[in-house]
């Protein structure tokens, strides 16, 4: 499948339209917290067990983008979104089945491992094609197609809240809704497919080619770029910025009725699904936000600001969160903007320090540390809160301990953002002289 070519008059505000439609899909995986509940009690598992697939999903999403990096790069987006499309629907239908027949694997098998593949390559199939459109922008417009992923969790958590309690919340109703969503996901999926275009011969819009030849500044290849220590600060920044968001956002509906259930005015499912809804709008908002704030004041300072004041909101839920319901939800939706926000600086920050030669493909490998926080987050958070209720305690002590947790790893990738400096020249691709600079050479 050829990438198709935009024709003559083509406007590149029609390509962050495409991404969304699959970002928008694919982002119901921060919805899955609504299904937790549901599951426990049809299929008898615990709050760690339910995660599962969630965490298998986040898992897949880090290696599918890093071992079809390159393969999105060489083929183009309409044959990423094509994947994406298949696998994400086919993971839900694989669901589908494990819920109607009560095989949990089957559900772990569709949704974490099938859906997951598609979530990797619907989620780096636009980014080197935005950064093409876009090289006066990059943090905008990657922003514009990334807060998709951030917003997907906006329409399909009060959805499947509605679709749960329409089918009901036994295996059969889960079944119905895990059908639902595959449908309907692949019809929305595929207009991206349908108009998704990259500029014509490759190159970016205002000049340049994209192969290394034509392309001017810093340009480190995909191979070299992961030989660097810049690459590895960023696989830190990103892992600790991701785990501690993702902590939050994957048990997010039973962690504020937790939090308040001793309370006078606790807090009800559907009080709980409008949460998540809250903390989408929130990572949404950060995507487009916080990365277009960073064409202005620098990839490095913004995440000064998402690592340090993220600290500073964990600290302040762990310290007061349980007394008031707007402090909890303020401090939670702060550290869903950084989490969102880290999302989509992340490719701009490669293109700083690698260039545009291959950024897809880097991009994709640096994903890794978003599969080793999908595993991190939801484990601190989720083992911590089941051994501290066997041990009796309940409401936000479940909480307490996995929060600070999660501001030591936010002070951490602190410091490794202090570290990142310009890749070393010996990992610069050699930019050949053109005619002009050679005859301004001295003859020697």
């Amino acid at each position: 499948m050829s990438p198709p070519i935009a024709p003559p008059g083509w406007s590149r505000w029609l390509v962050p339209p495409a991404a969304l439609s699959v970002h928008l899909s694919i982002g119901q995986a921060y919805a899955w917290s609504v299904f937790k509940p549901p599951l426990e009690s049809a299929l008898g598992l615990s709050g760690t067990q339910s995660a599962l697939p969630f965490q298998l999903g986040i898992v897949m999403l880090g290696l599918s983008a890093a071992f079809g990096g390159t393969l999105v790069e060489r083929n183009g987006p309409r044959w990423a979104m094509t994947v994406a499309l298949v696998c994400f629907s086919s993971g839900f239908l694989l669901a589908s089945l494990g819920a109607a027949t009560e095989q949990y694997w089957l559900i772990v098998l569709g949704y974490g491992f099938v859906g997951g593949i598609g979530l990797g390559i619907g989620y780096i199939s636009p980014v080197s094609t935005l950064i093409k459109w876009f090289p006066d922008r990059p943090g905008m417009a990657t922003g514009i197609a990334i807060m998709g992923f951030g917003g997907g969790a906006l329409i399909a958590s009060p959805w499947s809240a509605q679709m749960l309690e329409s089918f009901g919340s036994d295996s059969s109703g889960i079944a119905l809704a895990f059908l639902v969503h595959g449908l309907t996901y692949a019809v929305f999926m595929s207009l991206g497919v349908l108009l998704v275009r990259v500029p014509r011969g490759g190159k970016p819009v205002g000049g340049g080619a994209s192969g290394p030849s034509g392309l001017t500044g810093v340009q480190v290849s995909a191979r070299d770029a992961v030989r660097t220590p810049q690459f590895w600060c960023l696989w830190v920044i990103l892992c600790m910025n991701v785990t501690a968001g993702i902590g939050i956002l994957e048990k997010a509906a039973p962690m504020i009725k937790d939090f308040f259930a001793d309370s006078s005015t606790p807090v009800s499912v559907s009080a709980a699904a409008g949460f998540v809804a809250l903390l989408s709008a929130a990572n949404m908002a950060g995507r487009i936000g916080w990365s277009s704030t960073s064409d202005l004041i620098g990839r490095k300072n913004i995440y000064r600001v998402y690592l340090g004041v993220g600290a500073l909101m964990y600290a302040s839920i762990a310290w007061f969160g349980d007394s008031s319901k707007p402090l909890f939800i303020l401090c939670a939706l702060v550290i869903l903007s950084f989490y969102g926000g880290g999302f989509a600086t992340v490719p701009a920050y490669l293109k700083d320090l690698f260039g545009t030669y291959q950024v897809g493909a880097i991009h994709g490998r640096l994903l890794t540390a978003w599969s080793t926080a999908g595993v991190l987050g939801p484990l601190i958070v989720n083992w911590i809160a089941d051994r501290q209720e066997e041990a009796g305690k309940h409401g936000s002590a479940l909480y307490g301990l996995s929060f600070y947790i999660m501001i030591g790893l936010l002070a951490v990738g602190f410091v490794a953002n202090e570290l990142v400096r310009p890749v070393d020249p010996r990992h610069h691709l050699p930019v050949p002289k053109e005619p002009a600079d050679v005859q301004r050479e001295p003859s020697v």
